[in-house]
């Protein structure tokens, strides 16, 4: 047998050979579906878990009953615990009762210290943040109380004991000067000082309380100054006395009384409200020179008139409800057209309760939500930004004279002409709506309604500003200052490198460029912030010169290259002549920064940017949308010129010698035949590396000041949907509203790429079909 003969193998072994191949093909076919596979998978459970966590933002508020009491009085003024457990009712003899919330039980009573045959006439909570209480009496004083529970935990077992502090006194305070029954006013508890706007008779008055401070011993028998007085831990002889008050200012303002319905001091006790007959506001402004009348508004009910009023948390707003069942929200806004720093009291917005008078309002005490009652029993629980009427409910049959709402705004207590009640709430995010995060919002000391994005603040009674709009529009412009320097240079380069560049200097060349891509994006951001951007700041008219000079500097490098003899020409190889662009390029650079100090100095004053902001109106922040663009498209710039530059180059080659044998030139080839050929490749790329300039997040995150504003300026910050999350997800109570906003947030930009993907797909695929018979 021959060598030749004995090499060639048998069938068994070629047999064997091919089922090895069946089976590798069947285990990488195996292999690579399973891939698939999982990433769909992992894509799907990315998708719904952020929709688990996004979810409960839009869960519907339950207001269900959870006691009757059928034993109980009508009491004037009720009030409970945080943990729904106890609860305190004040009557009209002046009877303080406690009692169990979850059957009624009295578990203990108390008196106010009133003069004979003295009972309740009205009362007026007062800031529902102070917590203090005006109780109006039928002599024409006042005393002024608080709630005071006491939580000890005996055990696992929780004990809630409930009492009223006086905060001014038990003894009542005199208001009016004549003994006439105190029944429109308002109280204010001012560090320490009472502070009471109450119609007396025919005036209206302002009136402060002061505590009386005790005289001495050594006082009173003259005997001076001592320094003992200073060791107020070695004498205290009159710390068990009773603080008492008296009235240490009266000031009538200027206004008749005798229409004024209803009286409300407002945030701070700078501004003072009175409500009139007429359906009219006066609003008052107290300064260091007094009380003067600041403003008369007409409320505009439409034939109805006002019955309840009430200040919500922050005293910033006013709720009004009127006799056709609706409450409205007011508050003063500044005219940004005025030259002087002049309000308004104008009307925001409207929640419907229903078709009767509006007899109770209650507003929260952690949020911009009140509950409200009428006089056919209804009650309805509002939020006011995201204007949402969350629940309305039939409580009682009769008219709601009182109504409680827990601290955590979890349970509302309904006290009616001839029934008491208590209601489970459950809104964990009343805040949130479409409206609120997609729409303009007119926030409390807003000129105008804003997109806005403030989610937290040093004020107690701040309210998180969630507006989804800034965000979405910064990361659109990121993306487009990106785009707008990395779509052209990248699809110009591949198409020179794919066409126009010799074979050797392109095999140099591409895998310099997709080395680029393995650049950490936090190193990108860390040089953008800390040297880019002073840098740009610094030199600015030298960035914006070099930006027109470069592609002076490229034709007019071109035109010379055009007159140099051919035979000079053709000693450099073919392809290599942009290496020779180079140190020109370098060189306009280099003297567009030498000189930018002194351009400055010549054009712009020495100061580019005061010149913009005062000449061109344009602000200029060192981090700002320039330098996104420049540093995140220099990112973006290798995905689409890589993907590009396989389109192109993969175009067949019958095709562009065909085009060239008809005697087409080669630019002619590249943009009548090879462009369409390779489109559904350029598209991809580029929406690739939008996808990629919309995900990014150290860079925007590093190089753009987090400034969550709404404009075009390239000179300006922005804040990204990607970057808020990166922020503000570490400083988020689990659960809280804030917590589920950024999943949301998060889902929108997950939803904005696959989106995007999915639009790129289809446009690919239809170019496909188009140039696929090429």
């Amino acid at each position: 047998m021959s060598q030749s003969e004995r090499a060639q193998p048998d069938a068994a072994y070629l047999a064997s050979l091919d089922r090895r191949r069946r089976i590798k093909d069947r285990f990488a076919n195996v292999t690579i579906a399973f891939g698939g596979v999982f990433v769909i998978v992992a894509i799907a459970l990315i998708f719904f878990y952020l929709l688990f966590e996004s979810w409960p933002l839009f869960r519907k508020t339950e207001l269900a009953p959870a006691h009757q009491y059928s034993a109980m009085t009508p009491a004037s003024w009720v009030d409970m615990d945080e943990y729904n457990e106890t609860g305190i009712r004040l009557q009209p003899n002046g009877e303080i009762r406690f009692f169990r919330v979850s059957d009624g039980q009295v578990t203990g009573t108390r008196s106010l210290n009133l003069p004979e045959g003295v009972t309740v006439s009205a009362v007026m909570p007062g800031p529902v943040l102070q917590g203090v209480v005006g109780v109006g009496l039928s002599n024409g004083q006042l005393v002024v109380l608080k709630p005071d529970y006491t939580v000890d935990h005996q055990g696992e077992t929780r004990v809630v004991t409930p009492n009223v502090a006086f905060p001014f006194g038990e003894a009542p305070l005199t208001v009016m000067p004549s003994p006439q029954a105190l029944t429109n006013f308002s109280v204010r508890d001012d560090d320490g000082r009472l502070e009471v706007l109450a119609v007396a008779g025919n005036q209206l008055l302002w009136e402060e309380f002061t505590e009386q401070k005790p005289a001495t011993a050594g006082a009173a028998e003259g005997e001076g100054f001592s320094l003992g007085g200073l060791h107020d831990d070695t004498d205290q002889s009159g710390a068990d006395q009773p603080k008492t008050y008296a009235l240490g200012k009266s000031e009538a303002l200027p206004l008749p009384a005798a229409g004024i319905r209803q009286v409300l001091i407002g945030q701070g006790s700078r501004w003072l409200y009175a409500f009139t007959a007429d359906d009219k506001v006066a609003v008052f402004k107290r300064g260091d020179e007094g009380v003067s009348l600041y403003q008369e508004a007409a409320l505009g009910l439409n034939n109805a008139h006002v019955t309840s009023v009430s200040a919500l948390q922050g005293e910033i707003s006013l709720l009004i409800g009127d006799s056709a069942g609706e409450i409205s929200q007011w508050f003063l806004v500044r005219d940004t057209k005025s030259a002087e720093d002049k309000f308004s009291l104008q009307r925001i917005r409207s929640f419907r309760l229903g078709d009767a008078p509006v007899t109770a309002i209650t507003p929260e005490l952690k949020r911009k939500g009140f509950v409200a009652g009428d006089a056919k029993g209804r009650v309805g629980y509002f939020y006011t930004t995201s204007e949402r009427t969350l629940s309305i409910q039939q409580a009682a049959k009769s008219a709601v004279t009182s109504l409680s709402l827990s601290q955590r705004s979890d349970g509302v207590f309904v006290q009616a002409g001839d029934s008491s009640s208590f209601w489970r709430l459950h809104s964990e995010h009343p805040d949130i709506s479409m409206s609120s995060m997609w729409g303009k919002v007119w926030y409390e000391s807003y000129p105008e309604p804003t997109y806005t994005w403030q989610s937290s603040s040093g004020n107690a009674d701040f309210e998180s500003k969630l507006s989804l709009v800034p965000l979405a529009f910064g990361t659109l412009k990121a993306a487009f200052f990106a785009m707008l320097l990395a779509a052209p240079l990248a699809i110009c380069g591949a198409m020179y490198t794919a066409v126009f560049m010799s074979p050797g200097l392109r095999t140099k060349v591409k895998p310099a460029v997709e080395l680029m891509q393995a650049l950490p994006t936090v190193i990108l951001g860390f040089l953008a912030g800390l040297w880019l951007a002073p840098l740009v700041e610094a030199s600015l008219p030298g960035i914006v010169t070099l930006l027109i000079v470069t592609p002076i500097v490229i034709l007019l490098c071109g035109f010379a290259w055009v007159q140099i003899p051919l035979e000079k020409r053709s000693r450099i190889p073919d392809g290599w002549a942009p290496v020779l662009l180079i140190l020109p390029v370098v060189l306009a650079g280099g003297l567009s920064m030498h000189f930018s100090q002194s351009m400055e100095l010549a054009l712009f004053n020495g100061d580019v940017r005061h010149w913009m902001s005062e000449h061109v109106g344009l602000k200029f922040d060192q981090r700002n949308a320039l330098i996104v663009g420049l540093v995140m498209g220099f990112a973006v710039i290798a995905p689409i010129f890589s993907i590009a530059e396989d389109a192109l180059f993969a175009v067949p080659r019958h095709l562009t010698n065909g085009s060239l044998a008809l005697g087409a030139t080669q630019w002619q080839t590249l943009v009548r035949v090879v462009l369409p050929t390779a489109s559904p490749g350029i598209f991809s790329a580029v929406m690739i590396g939008f996808g990629r300039a919309i995900g990014e997040t150290m860079i925007v995150l590093m190089a753009t000041g987090n400034t969550a504003v709404m404009n075009w300026n390239m000179f300006e910050g922005m804040r990204t949907l990607s970057a808020n999350v990166a922020v503000e997800m570490a400083e988020a109570e689990v659960g809280s509203t804030h917590f589920r906003v950024l999943f949301l947030s998060a889902l929108v930009l997950f939803v904005l790429t696959f989106v995007l993907n999915t639009v790129a797909e289809v446009v690919r695929t239809r170019l496909r079909k188009k140039y696929g018979s090429l």
